[in-house]
């Protein structure tokens, strides 16, 4: 199974980005979907989670009510919606599946937010 990001891009504070991570194989239905970022010198941040079937969603707390996570079954991707950026969201995001101890991760995608 591959993942591949996209949607990344430089934007102003305030504006709106929406990325996607297209998965090879249909796997929504037995893993657990995640968006993760990175900072230099910094380890990942668990950004967003979907559970498989999309049951229930969960964000961190410094990005609720501004990013979305959801996903299209039919096309096999998942986004994520991010509204009001913030300089402090600059990073890279990667997508992320989980499923017992196999992790699968996506190349990641360079979001940068201007102020």
């Amino acid at each position: 199974v591959q993942l591949v990001e996209s949607g990344g891009g430089l934007v102003q504070a305030g504006g709106s980005l929406k990325l996607s991570c297209k998965a090879s194989e249909s796997i929504f239905s037995v893993y657990i979907m995640d968006w993760y970022r990175q900072t230099p010198g910094n380890q990942r941040e668990l950004v967003a989670r979907e559970s498989t079937f999309g049951g229930s969603t969960s964000a961190a707390d410094s990005v609720k009510g501004r990013f979305t996570i959801s996903r299209d079954w039919a096309n096999k991707t998942m986004f994520l919606q991010m509204d009001s950026l913030k300089p402090e969201d600059t990073a890279v995001y990667y997508c992320h599946a989980k499923r017992g101890w196999r992790n699968i991760w996506g190349r990641g995608t360079q979001v940068t937010v201007s102020s």
